[in-house]
C-alpha cells in the first residue's frame, strides 16, 4: 500500500513539474521567439504612446473615424476586464429599445449611408471586444467618415479595401475590418480631424475623439 502511495504521488509531481512548469515556460519563451508582438496582446504604440491591441475593440464616437459595434462588455462598453455579452433574448423589451435607440443614431449620424444599417452595428459580439467589422458594414459609415475629414468617399473606400482581411487560410471565419488599424490608416494617410491636431496618438486608449 506504501510503495503504491509513494509511486502515486511522484506520478502527480512529475505531472505537474511537466504540464504545469516546464511546459508553459517552453510554451511561452518558444512565443516570444518566434511571436514575440502576437505573444505580448498584439499592442499598438504610436510616438511611444499606447493606443490599444489589434485584438481588443474600442469605443470610437468621432464620426471622422469607423466606429465598432456596440458593446455590452462592462458598465460603459469596451472593458477588456468584464468581456461579455448582454445576455438579452430576442424577446427582451430592453435589448429592442436599444437596437431602436441605435438605429436611429445611426440614421441621423450617416445621412448618406448606402442601404439599410448592417445588422452588426446595432448588435454586440459575444465578448463585447470584437475589434472587426465586416467589409459591407466598415463601406457603410464611409460617407459619414469622408463628409467629417472633407476628402472625396472613393478615398476612404480605398483605405476600406486596402485594410480589409481575407478568410484566414482562404477557409476559416469571414472577411474583415480592423476597426483600430483602419482608423490608424486614416490618421495616418489624411491627417487628423481636429483642428487642434489631437489625434488617436494623442488621445487615451478607446477615447477615438
Amino acid at each position: 500500500m506504501k510503495h503504491e502511495l509513494l509511486t502515486a504521488l511522484r506520478m502527480t509531481m512529475l505531472t505537474l513539474l511537466l504540464t504545469g512548469l516546464l511546459y508553459p515556460l517552453l510554451i511561452t519563451g518558444f512565443a516570444q521567439i518566434a511571436f514575440p508582438r502576437q505573444a505580448n496582446a498584439s499592442l499598438l504604440r504610436r510616438d511611444g504612446r499606447l493606443i490599444g491591441s489589434e485584438l481588443i475593440g474600442q469605443a470610437f464616437k468621432d464620426p471622422a473615424y469607423l466606429q465598432p459595434r456596440p458593446s455590452a462588455a462592462g458598465a460603459d462598453g469596451y472593458d477588456a476586464a468584464a468581456s461579455s455579452g448582454s445576455n438579452l433574448g430576442p424577446t427582451s423589451q430592453k435589448l429592442r429599445e436599444r437596437v431602436r435607440a441605435d438605429l436611429r443614431r445611426l440614421r441621423a449620424e450617416n445621412p448618406n449611408a448606402p442601404g439599410p444599417v448592417p445588422v452588426e452595428l446595432v448588435t454586440a459580439s459575444a465578448s463585447g471586444l470584437d475589434p472587426h467589422l465586416s467589409p459591407e458594414a466598415a463601406r457603410w459609415q464611409v460617407p459619414r467618415i469622408a463628409a467629417a475629414r472633407r476628402v472625396a468617399a472613393s478615398e476612404i473606400a480605398a483605405l476600406v479595401a486596402r485594410r480589409t482581411e481575407d478568410r484566414t487560410l482562404g477557409f476559416l471565419g469571414e472577411p474583415r475590418v480592423n476597426v483600430l488599424l483602419l482608423n490608424l490608416d486614416l490618421d495616418r494617410l489624411l491627417g487628423p480631424p481636429h483642428r487642434d491636431g489631437a489625434a488617436l496618438a494623442a488621445a487615451p486608449a478607446g477615447s477615438g475623439s
